[in-house]
Order: structure tokens, then sequence, then C-alpha cells
């Protein structure tokens, strides 16, 4: 199953490089709040899953849209 995954979603994203870059730099912010704003915010976790959620959905449409 990884392996069709994987096959789909790669063949979309090296055919559409900045929606590649676009939706890795989501995920990056994401993971970049989680770790770095519990420091200055009290409620980091919202945000990091607003990101992290839109990531995914960006991999998710990938998957569907790759041939």
């Amino acid at each position: 199953m990884y392996n069709k995954y994987y096959k789909k979603s790669n063949t979309y994203f090296k055919k559409n490089p900045e929606y590649n870059s676009f939706v890795h730099a989501l995920g990056g912010i994401g993971i970049g709040i989680l770790i770095a704003s519990p420091f200055a915010n009290p409620h980091p976790v919202r945000w990091a899953l607003i990101f992290l959620g839109l990531s995914l959905i960006g991999h998710i449409y990938a998957w569907m849209s790759g041939k």
C-alpha cells in the first residue's frame, strides 16, 4: 500500500514543484510552531494543527490526483 501511495504522490509532486514546496513548507511551519512556540505563546497547538492539517490535506490531494 505504501508503494502505491508513494508512486502516485511522487508523480504529482514531480510535475508540480511549486505545489510540492508549498505543501512541505506548511508542514515545516506546523512542526516549527510545535517545537519553538511553547516558550512564547500559550496555545501553539491550535496553529500547529492547522498547518499540519493543511499539509496532510495537500498530500492527500497529491495522492488522489497522481497517476
